[in-house]
Parts: structure tokens; C-alpha cells; sequence
């Protein structure tokens, strides 16, 4: 094992902990958010759900207790494992950090949101949006246990037009709305700061709406994309936020696709006291104040020997 060498303030003479590897892992881990479906043939679709998001520091999604840190162990190699976003019409993947020793870490990915004519959206880290019909009603995907994010909002129908609206995916920090005159927003994400700036991350994805003129549904605040409508095609869900896209219309007569959910990110917190990695594939390093950050926009590792 690597020698902990020890260093003394001199005022007081109190012994001071120098070149350790670190004591506490703090981490964020945002999943893949959800796709909003491209195929239809009657009813507006729903918006991809926003990926889950587990936190130990500030806020973590769903709005539950903040998740626990780990120990790391000397010479073990962390494998960091970033979600992607769902394409349209499919859930989102998860972000996981693993290691030996370690209790797998997984933030889920967003569920996808549901297809033309009632079809439920699919459950996940958070929900994806119900479908749009004239009969039945498509329920929004439930957030996935354990808690790491919301609901998505079911499907409306407004009588007077004819036209069936998709429900917005659910966010990590709020569920999925429906809307009785537009596609229904997007959940926002929940807002954590753990890095010195207060982020959004992984906002559901906006319903579509049906008809020409109507306003797609809002993308959740925090990456989460657009629904298809009025002001045009479906968005897709922000890279590295965990969003989730945008429900396409259902309309056989347009049907343009829906938006692929944002992959996820992850982020170690370290204090800049302790003993820098040295392993580190991938994640880039920061400094704000007493910490040292290490952001996973992409698979990677990071280890101390």
C-alpha cells in the first residue's frame, strides 16, 4: 500500500492527513433520457422520460433522500459507464459506476414514450409520456423504483377539435403534464448543485400534439426536447443532461419522426486535499474551491494505486 504521509499546520501543531486517496466519494449520476416515438398512425405521442439521477450532495432526483457515498479502495479500477439517450422509441440506457467491492451504482434510464393511439409510455428512471387517442387514454410510464425520478403525464383528447395529445415525459424533479389543448409538457429536471453551479439535469420530453396549428408540448427544463407541433419538428433531449426527446406526431398524414433522448453524465467529487487519480480515462479534471471534479461525458475510468 502507498505511504499516507503526514504534514503538521504549525500554529497549532495539529497533525494534517496529506497525499491520501481520498476518504469519500461523492459522485452524480445521470442516466440516458427516453426517445419520444416516430410512428403513428392516430393520436399525438408522448415524450420520452428524463434519465434518473442519483446525488449525494444538494439534491438527487425523484426528491428522496440523498444517496450515500462510497469508500474508495486502493488499486481498484473504477469503470465508468455513461447512458446513452434512447432513439425514438426507445427507452434510455443506464449510467452505472462499478468496481470491485463496490455495490453497483445505477441511475436508470429514461422510459420511452408511449405510441399513437393510447399506448402506455414506458416506465424508467423517469416516465415517458402517454400516447394520444380518441377512445383510450395512454398512461404515462411510472418513475422506476427505486425513486430517481417522476411520472409521465397522461394523454388528453380535445372534444371540440377531434385531435388526441401526447403526454410530456416525467422529469427527475417533476412529473409529466397533460394538456386538454396542446401536447402536454415535459416534467423539469431537477435543478442540484454539485459541481459550485446549480444544473438542471434530465427534463422530460414535450407530447406531440395531432394537428397542424396546435403547439407541441414543452420540453422539461433541463435538457428535455420539444414535442412535435406548431413550431415544428420534434427536439431531441440535450447531450449529457439525461433529457428526454420530444413525441413525433402520429398522424399518418405528417408522421415526422420523434427526438432521441440526451445521454447521461457523471461526475466524482473529490476533495483537492486527497491523493489525484491515477488512472483517468476519459473524464476531464476540474478545480472549484476545495474540490477537484472529474466529468464523464463519455464511458471511462478512474482509480488510485
Amino acid at each position: 500500500m502507498a505511504a499516507r504521509l503526514m504534514g503538521y499546520v504549525s500554529a497549532s501543531n495539529t497533525p494534517t492527513l496529506v497525499n491520501m486517496i481520498p476518504q469519500e466519494i461523492n459522485y452524480l449520476v445521470v442516466a440516458g433520457g427516453g426517445g419520444g416515438p416516430d410512428s403513428g398512425s392516430w393520436g399525438g405521442n408522448g415524450g420520452g422520460g428524463g434519465g434518473g439521477v442519483r446525488c449525494t450532495v444538494d439534491e438527487t432526483g425523484g426528491n428522496v433522500a440523498l444517496q450515500e457515498t462510497f469508500i474508495p479502495t486502493q488499486d481498484v479500477v473504477y469503470t465508468i459507464t455513461v447512458g446513452g439517450g434512447g432513439a425514438p422509441s426507445s427507452s434510455g440506457t443506464d449510467s452505472t459506476i462499478t468496481g470491485t467491492g463496490l455495490t453497483t451504482i445505477t441511475a436508470l434510464g429514461g422510459g420511452r414514450g408511449g405510441q399513437y393511439n393510447g399506448g402506455n409510455g414506458s416506465a424508467g428512471g423517469s416516465g415517458g409520456g402517454g400516447a394520444g387517442s380518441g377512445g383510450t387514454v395512454g398512461t404515462g410510464g411510472a418513475a422506476s423504483s427505486p425513486t430517481q425520478g417522476f411520472a409521465g403525464g397522461n394523454s388528453n383528447f380535445n372534444g371540440a377539435s377531434g385531435a388526441p395529445l401526447g403526454g410530456g415525459g416525467g422529469g427527475s424533479g417533476a412529473v409529466g403534464l397533460s394538456n386538454a389543448n396542446n401536447g402536454g409538457a415535459g416534467g423539469a429536471g431537477q435543478i442540484i448543485n454539485f459541481t459550485g453551479t446549480a444544473t438542471q439535469y434530465a427534463g422530460g420530453g414535450g407530447g406531440a400534439a395531432w394537428q397542424v396549428g396546435q403547439a407541441g408540448g414543452a420540453g422539461g427544463a433541463g435538457g428535455g426536447g420539444r414535442g412535435w407541433g406548431s413550431a415544428g419538428a420534434a427536439v431531441n433531449g440535450t447531450a449529457n443532461t439525461g433529457g428526454g426527446g420530444g413525441g413525433g406526431s402520429g398522424s399518418s398524414n405528417i408522421n415526422p419522426g420523434g427526438g432521441t433522448g440526451g445521454s447521461g453524465v457523471v461526475i466524482i467529487r473529490i476533495p483537492t486535499s486527497a491523493k489525484k487519480p491515477t488512472t483517468l480515462t476519459v473524464g476531464t479534471e476540474t478545480t472549484n474551491g476545495n474540490y477537484n471534479f472529474y466529468t464523464f461525458n463519455a464511458s471511462g475510468t478512474i482509480g488510485w494505486s
